[in-house]
């Protein structure tokens, strides 16, 4: 008789991330992620000893898989701002049990927009900003506030089905609020 596969504790993540993916973080669970593996229970129990654990787990994967896509622009991309900008909200649109582990579950470890913006996985993001607005560290972290709570409120309202999605419209007004938030930066500074 052939030795068993070695189900590991990545296998068991992917496996419920793509639960959580097709339908939801709160079909996240020993049998719907077994039944993903086709296997038995006893893997998913073994790695994790509560599924708030491996929830969890699903959210860190989901966040770094966020990361990689809100920094897929495209070099020729005239604004890598409203590239990232897009990205967030065509990811509502394209994840969007995704977008609700990540914004609206409850499992993220910020409460708060200033903590996440301290925090290292938005560093990558930031960065970004930074190098393509040319600013300071301090009033890139002013332009992100402004635009989070604008692009989040859309992708918000894609992710839940409330809104038909159009691109050009959301690039026309992602556009709008980036040209205003920059210059509301400078403008200050010049005071």
């Amino acid at each position: 008789m052939p030795p068993r596969a070695k189900i590991t504790r990545e296998m068991v993540i992917d496996a419920a991330f793509e639960v959580a993916r097709a339908k939801g973080v709160e079909s996240v669970n020993a049998r719907t992620v077994s039944d993903a593996m086709k296997c038995s229970t006893q893997p998913v129990m073994y790695h994790f000893s509560t599924i708030g654990e491996l929830k969890r787990a699903v959210y860190e994967k989901t966040g770094e898989y966020h990361t990689g896509y809100l920094l897929n622009v495209p070099r020729d991309r005239e604004n890598v701002m409203l590239g990232i900008g897009l990205n967030y909200i065509r990811f509502a649109v394209e994840e969007p049990n995704l977008f609700r582990v990540l914004f609206q579950s409850g499992l993220a470890k910020e409460n708060s927009l200033a903590e996440m913006i301290d925090s290292q996985e938005l560093a990558p993001v930031l960065s970004a900003m930074r190098a393509a607005m040319k600013l300071s560290m301090e009033q890139t972290k002013d332009v992100f506030v402004m635009l989070a709570m604008f692009v989040h409120g859309y992708a918000s309202i894609l992710a839940n089905d409330s809104m038909a999605y159009d691109e050009a419209l959301a690039a026309a007004h992602l556009k709008r609020v980036y040209k205003g938030a920059i210059l509301a930066i400078r403008e200050e500074d010049n005071v």
